[in-house]
């Protein structure tokens, strides 16, 4: 199949080739798409410190613009005018780049999500979507784990410990996460029957009793909901930070408009991933639309926005809800409980596509599988401390009682 059959395929505009026309409605869908990303960026950055200050009783920004709304610009102006500072020690090249390595891969996400049904210019017909290539959730999550690398690279070439420390952690959450997230999307492929994201969306329209969230039984949802809020740094999972003690963490050598461009990533992530939330369990733009001139272009396009503000909502109040959670405890969810958990249901999901009675054998070695792993972590728990080295006070707090008591035990013992 020819790569402009590929194009036709997903997006009704590429049906008769590539014209002058084709090409400016495609620049024009890619301006609309990159100027929604920025306003949507400026907005959610508003709506969080107005939700959060609600939460907190406090007032929020209301100086800069009707209800603070300018506050936003406000900021980012200030910071374009601010000194650029480059550390001493630092990689130049490498340090400059980073920040775009973050930014662009969120904005490249943006490009495959769809966020209406289709339209109708000049006797071209094209879908509210910047791009539907067939691989459209493989590029999504392969830009997801680019945009990682800005983070760990702006670490690693400032030329600082902290920033070092925070971009060794950025790698380490990448890895336990991103599986977790790529099987939690692979049982959506599967029940969809293609990888392209306006396929998913359609697969979905029949009523909310199709969407992805309840076909798959929801687990994949929330494993991709926790999975999504580490990728993004987002608390309580923002350890890459983590003002406490890494002092803001990757971007501490950063400032003025490269400083900016790591803000303006971080929010715009997270727009993002609410969105591929939507697209993936909850119908995309899909929703009842009324039968009034224009409904058909409209309606879903405020379902899909209706949809990504509940979650981005979500998003915000975690932060204002959650403390951040501790290190060890972060890679145990990852590995220990999310990994499992997706794989598990992964297969589960296959056997039933295949046949009801695959399905319930599949489940067997599943349930069993469980508990054979969960025996296993439960004996390498237990001969963690089985040395008969002498526990420091502090060390029983950290421990088990139990296996204190083991140890005190064991020690009395040998000394009798």
């Amino acid at each position: 199949m020819s790569a402009m059959s590929l194009l036709a395929a997903g997006d009704p505009l590429y049906q008769h080739g590539v014209t002058w026309i084709v090409f400016l409605i495609v620049a024009v869908k890619v301006l609309l798409g990159f100027g929604i990303c920025l306003i949507s960026v400026t907005l959610m950055i508003w709506f969080e410190r107005k939700v959060i200050s609600d939460m907190q009783a406090r007032i929020g920004p209301n100086r800069a613009g009707p209800w603070g709304l300018a506050q936003t610009l406000a900021d980012g102006i200030k910071l374009f005018f601010k000194e650029d500072l480059i550390p001493e020690r630092s990689d130049r090249i490498v340090f400059k780049l980073a920040p775009f390595l973050s930014l662009v891969p969120a904005l490249v996400i943006f490009a495959v999500i769809p966020v209406g049904g289709t339209i109708t210019i000049a006797g071209y017909t094209t879908q509210l979507q910047v791009a539907d290539p067939p691989i459209g959730i493989l590029l999504a999550i392969a830009m997801s784990a680019i945009g990682v690398y800005g983070v760990m690279l702006a670490g690693w070439s400032s030329g600082s410990k902290y920033p070092l420390m925070s971009s060794v952690r950025a790698s380490a959450q990448m890895i336990s996460y991103e599986a977790a997230l790529g099987m939690s999307v692979l049982t959506v492929v599967l029940i969809s029957g293609s990888l392209s994201t306006r396929t998913m969306v359609d697969v979905q329209g029949g009523g909310p009793w199709h969407w992805n969230v309840i076909r798959l039984g929801v687990i994949p949802f929330v494993i991709f909901l926790i999975a999504g809020i580490a990728e993004t740094n987002r608390p309580p999972f923002d350890v890459v930070e983590a003002d406490s003690e890494l002092v803001g963490g990757f971007h501490t050598e950063y400032s003025s408009i490269r400083f900016a461009l790591f803000y303006l990533a971080e929010f715009l992530n997270t727009v993002t991933m609410s969105a591929i939330v939507v697209t993936l369990f909850f119908g995309g733009p899909s929703g009842y639309i009324l039968p009034i001139p224009g409904g058909t272009i409209i309606f879903p396009v405020l379902w899909f926005l209706l949809k990504t503000v509940a979650f981005c909502y979500l998003f915000v109040w975690l932060r204002g809800a959650l403390p951040r959670s501790r290190y060890d405890k972060l890679m145990d969810l990852g590995w220990r409980r999310l990994i499992p958990l997706s794989l598990g249901w992964m297969l589960l999901v296959a056997g039933f596509l295949v046949s009801v009675a695959w399905g319930i054998g599949m489940g067997i070695v599943i349930v069993v599988g469980g508990l054979v792993l969960s025996r296993a972590w439960e004996l390498g728990s237990e001969r963690e401390f089985t040395d008969s080295a002498v526990l420091p006070p502090v060390a029983s707090r950290l421990i088990p009682p139990r296996l204190v008591r083991d140890q005190t035990d064991r020690g009395e013992g040998e000394g009798q």
